[in-house]
């Protein structure tokens, strides 16, 4: 970058640079072309998406794996496109910075109306404000380095996304460099926290069947390396909520896998429900991690710890940071010093024989996943997308933590492939693994050609069973059927990679066998698969939803 004095917009791309951001996605506009200039400038590399959607997903996914993700849009169209990706991150507590040029500030006159605009150019951000932790439009060059660093600031604190406006002709007025950056995070109350040691210590000392079910938090705020040294000085057992898959290795001596009320392995439910001391770190009760309200959980043996909060039983303390709590357990218990029953930990309770493969045999989503099993390292990352993808995946053994996304709460159909975009360019070298149904998958199809583009080698199972199967599970009718694309060509339409296409267990191994010799970007593996067939996880869930509608549903039991 040239010796300039500093610009707002120079401002902006070199704190996102500063704060590990190596990539930014989006869509370029009129009223975003200049900044996205400063962004290429600063070093940063700008991925085109096809649409400005994909390009929030692929932050999204960009931000869990390297901690701050940011997309880069024009106003109004752009912003609202945007939209819904920036929800999910908001609902799943991701970091991601949404920024999106707007009309000069010269021209923002209520008798003015202007294109991309809904007439009222406070829409955008008043909209935005419900699913941001933090927003501002840019109107002062002066105040613009501290409102930045602000909003900044509680994106990286809350984990959550912000929004930034910055005005076509605020882009390059002049405004102070950057200096040191070092948000404030917050403190637990000392009183607080000693008394939900005592508290916690005491209860886990008493109990004798102790366990941890681990939640999405515990990634969200760094605290994997904490939370493993607890893990290993109590030794007791350790299931994690789906969102939280891979908070610990599930190779770990002390994981049982995850828990999901109903639709967990009978060993999971057991540890987990049966345990007279329940630990939940960082993990969020929604209806899906419960199993559509099939959990049976004693509130009066539990302890429900929070960022900033800590639950027990029916009395609370705060604010306790995670953290804090985490590492003062750890000095508090003595190894292994903790009661605990038997149980079976995933890794064993999930190793299966030899897996017999009959090449003419018809593939089914079992066969599948318990070959995708087999395909996983170290170094693999796995994307499931909403619906059979995603909870199939659930007994997956991932190796190290951290290497499993799938968005568990907001469930946004069509998320995994943008997602399988921001997860290599955050994560080169690493085996990167994409699960996607054909109705998903048709959301978003064409970010697969900037996968393409950029020669990204990854791997793409598409499950192609024929329609909604997951809506076809819960209530039948016509709109759960879809046009059926020949998936497996499209690697042909957009110019590179390689398609396949399988239907027996021989077909798979081949195109398994031809994808690691495939260096040459993506490796799209069409899985044919009979319409009516799904894991018994999502036929359990999918009974559970239509038994609790309001009337029933026709097809509930």
């Amino acid at each position: 970058m040239s010796e300039q004095a500093h610009t707002v917009g120079r401002y902006l791309a070199e704190r996102l640079k500063q704060l590990g951001v190596g990539h930014v996605f989006g869509v370029p506009g009129d009223y975003v072309l200049t900044f996205m200039d400063q962004i290429i400038d600063s070093g940063i590399a700008l991925i085109g998406t096809c649409n400005e959607l994909n390009a929030g997903y692929a932050a999204d996914a960009y931000g869990r794996i390297n901690g701050l993700g940011a997309l880069c849009v024009t106003y109004g169209v752009g912003g609202f496109s945007a939209l819904n990706a920036v929800a999910g991150a908001y609902a799943e507590q991701v970091p991601v910075v949404a920024i999106s040029g707007t009309p000069e500030l010269a021209h923002r006159r209520p008798s003015m109306l202007l294109h991309h605009s809904v007439g009222d150019l406070r829409a955008q951000l008043s909209i935005y404000e419900h699913v941001t932790v933090a927003s501002v439009l840019l109107t002062d060059p002066d105040q613009a380095p501290a409102q930045i660093d602000a909003v900044l600031a509680a994106c990286l604190i809350h984990k959550r996304p912000v929004m930034i406006e910055i005005p076509v002709d605020l882009v390059q007025r002049p405004c102070a460099a950057p200096g040191a950056f070092q948000p404030v995070l917050p403190a637990s109350d000392p009183a607080a926290l000693d008394e939900a040691l005592d508290e916690i210590t005491g209860l886990l000392r008493a109990a004798e069947r102790p366990a941890i079910l681990a939640g999405v938090e515990l990634h969200r705020f760094g605290l994997l390396e904490d939370f493993e040294k607890l893990v290993a000085r109590t030794g007791i057992p350790v299931a994690t909520t789906l969102l939280g898959k891979t908070v610990i290795s599930e190779r770990d001596a002390c994981a049982v896998g995850v828990y999901e009320g109903a639709m967990s392995r009978p060993e999971v439910r057991r540890v987990v429900e049966s345990a007279d001391a329940l630990l939940c770190l960082g993990a969020w009760m929604s209806e899906m991690d419960l199993g559509i309200y099939t959990a049976h959980l004693d509130e009066r043996r539990m302890v429900n710890a929070n960022s900033g909060r800590v639950r027990i039983r029916y009395h609370s303390y705060e604010p306790v940071t995670l953290r804090d709590l985490l590492q003062g357990l750890t000095g508090r218990i003595e190894a292994n010093s903790l009661r605990r029953s038997q149980f079976v930990p995933a890794a064993t309770a999930l190793k299966q024989d030899v897996l017999t493969t009959n090449a003419d045999r018809a593939l089914t989503v079992r066969h599948l996943f318990a070959r995708i099993n087999r395909l996983l390292t170290d170094d693999t990352i796995v994307i499931a997308d909403a619906g059979d993808a995603l909870f199939s995946s659930a007994d997956l053994v991932m190796h190290r933590e951290a290497d499993f996304i799938g968005q568990a709460f907001y469930l946004s159909i069509g998320y995994s492939v943008p997602a399988a975009l921001g997860v290599q360019l955050a994560a080169p070298g690493r085996k990167v693994i994409s699960i996607v149904g054909d109705g998903a998958f048709q959301m978003t199809a064409q970010e697969l050609s900037t996968i393409i583009r950029h020669r990204l080698k990854l791997t793409l199972f598409l499950l192609n069973n024929d329609g909604y199967s997951t809506e076809r599970l819960i209530h039948e009718g016509p709109y759960n059927d879809i046009h059926g694309w020949q998936y497996h060509r499209l690697p042909d339409v957009f110019g590179g990679g390689l398609g396949l296409c399988v239907r027996t267990e021989g077909e798979l191994e081949a195109a398994l066998e031809r994808a690691e010799g495939f260096e040459d970007g993506p490796v799209l593996i069409e899985v044919m698969l009979e319409r009516s067939d799904s894991s018994d996880q999502l036929k359990r869930l999918c009974d559970e939803i239509a038994r609790k509608s309001s009337p029933p549903l026709r097809n509930a039991e």
